[in-house]
């Protein structure tokens, strides 16, 4: 099959509108996966050990599991107990979840990374737990988890195909809309790689950016 300039320029825009949704659902799900990654990792070190055990449980659980299924539970199953979600929001919802649970490793291991005089330089100055995390402990574990939680986020950007199974109308689902609407696949699903090629690198170069900047901290 012959390439097709023309119908290239036809689809464009539709598939434009899908690389927005990609990217949309990429940032928020990102975003959620970062809180609900600290949230995991700080309530894993609770004194409390039904806290500290039921949350490590639910993140083997969420990790232990596709998140296609989880896609599909949160999209499809939900609704028969009254919790109707809108496929993006779905899609986040899963995507910050399943993404969540390993990140939270990386905050476990930033955060075990600060030395140990840090804490007792805190308690010393009889500082309260809040302000011990959020102006002692965090601002120092944080920047060398830039670059492992970035590869993270490039993942699960390469993971939003999955979205396509809950009605997203993300990259993915656009081109396979547009495909088996006029029957001509090579333009399309080139294009699709060509967006996440292209997206991915220019990620890639961000990273290493994050890496030369942030990888490294004085102590």
């Amino acid at each position: 099959m012959d390439w097709d300039w023309n119908f290239v320029r036809e689809i464009m825009p539709t598939l434009l509108q899908g690389v927005k949704i990609t990217i949309l659902a990429t940032v928020l799900g990102s975003v959620l996966a970062a809180i609900v990654g600290l949230a995991i990792a700080l309530a894993r070190r609770s004194e409390n050990r039904l806290v500290s055990r039921s949350v490590g449980w639910f993140a083997e659980f969420i990790r232990g599991t596709p998140l296609l299924v989880q896609l599909y539970f949160i999209f499809y199953v939900l609704p028969d107990i009254g919790i109707l979600l809108p496929p993006l929001v779905a899609g986040v919802i899963g995507l910050g979840l399943h993404y969540g649970t390993y990140t939270a490793e990386v905050y476990r291991a930033g955060i075990d990374n600060v030395p140990r005089g840090q804490w007792e330089a805190a308690k010393a100055c009889n500082l309260s737990g809040h302000h011990t995390w959020t102006h002692i402990i965090l601002p120092q574990a944080i920047p060398p988890m830039i670059p492992a939680l970035a590869n993270y986020f490039i993942a699960m950007f390469k993971e939003t195909p999955l979205l396509s199974a809950i009605t997203v109308l993300e990259l993915m689902n656009q081109a396979k809309s547009v495909a088996n609407t006029y029957y001509r696949y090579i333009e399309p699903m080139t294009l699709v790689g060509a967006f996440f090629l292209v997206i991915s690198l220019c990620s890639v170069v961000l990273l290493r950016w994050l890496e030369h900047r942030y990888g490294r901290i004085e102590r």
